[in-house]
C-alpha cells in the first residue's frame, strides 16, 4: 500500500476517536506524502500550518501511529511537516540533518568544557579563581570555608580523572600545594584529606 492508501484507511478510524473542530480540521487537511524508513509522512499546506499543533499532541500522534500500524501491519512513526509534496519532505530532512549537525557541535563543546573542568591544569586555575573571589581572606573562617570546598572540589576531580601519568601527577600535586599555600595547611594533610574524601565514596584515584 502506498501512503495515500494507508491514510485513506486509517483516517476514518482516527476521526472516530477524537473530538474537537480544530483536530478534525487538521486531520481533514492532511495530505499523505510518503512512507520512508519506517516514517509515515503527513503534510499540511502553509495556509493550514496553524493546525499542526493539533496533530503533534502526544495523544493524537499515538492514535495516528496506532491506526497506521494497524493498516500497514508494522510499527510506524508518524511525522507531520509543513508542505504537501516530496520536495517539502526533502527540505524537512535537510533541516533535520542541519539540526543534528548543530546539536553534535554543541555536544562536542559541552564534552570539551567538561573535560577542561576535570583537567588538572583547569582545576589549578579554578582554585585560583575561587580563592580570588573570597571576601575578607584574612578571616580564618573564610579560609576554612575555602579549604573545605577545595578538598571536595579536588576530590571530585580525582574521582572523575584518576592520576595515571607523570604529567597529571605533577599537576595534581600543584593543586594540593595551591590549597596548602592559600590556607596555611600542610600539603601532606591536604593530600590525605583529599584521598580520604575519595575513599569515602568507595573509589581511590591513584
Amino acid at each position: 500500500m502506498n501512503a495515500a492508501e494507508v491514510w485513506k484507511d486509517a483516517l476514518p478510524q482516527v476521526r472516530n476517536k477524537v473530538t474537537g473542530v480544530g483536530i478534525w480540521a487538521a486531520l481533514n487537511s492532511c495530505v499523505a506524502i510518503t512512507i520512508e524508513n519506517g516514517v509515515f509522512v503527513l503534510g499540511l499546506s502553509p495556509k493550514d500550518a496553524d493546525l499542526m499543533g493539533h496533530l503533534k499532541m502526544p495523544q493524537t500522534k499515538r492514535l495516528m501511529e496506532a491506526e497506521v500500524k494497524r493498516t500497514m501491519g508494522a510499527p510506524t512513526e508518524v511525522r507531520v511537516i509543513e508542505g504537501t509534496s516530496m520536495p517539502d519532505w526533502e527540505r524537512a530532512k535537510r533541516k533535520d540533518a542541519e539540526a543534528r549537525r548543530l546539536q553534535e557541535i554543541q555536544d562536542s563543546r559541552v564534552r570539551a568544557e567538561i573535560a577542561a573542568k576535570t583537567n588538572w591544569e583547569g582545576v589549578f586555575e579554578q582554585l585560583s579563581r575561587r580563592y580570588a573571589a573570597i571576601p575578607n581572606k584574612s578571616l580564618p573562617q573564610n579560609r576554612a570555608k575555602f579549604f573545605k570546598e577545595s578538598i571536595e572540589f579536588v576530590a571530585e576531580a580525582l574521582k572523575d580523572q584518576p592520576v595515571r601519568d607523570e604529567l597529571n601527577e605533577r599537576n595534581f600535586g600543584r593543586c594540593i600545594e595551591r590549597i596548602a599555600q592559600y590556607t596555611e595547611v600542610p600539603s601532606t594533610l591536604v593530600a590525605a584529606l583529599i584521598f580520604e574524601r575519595v575513599e569515602g565514596k568507595g573509589e581511590r584515584g591513584e
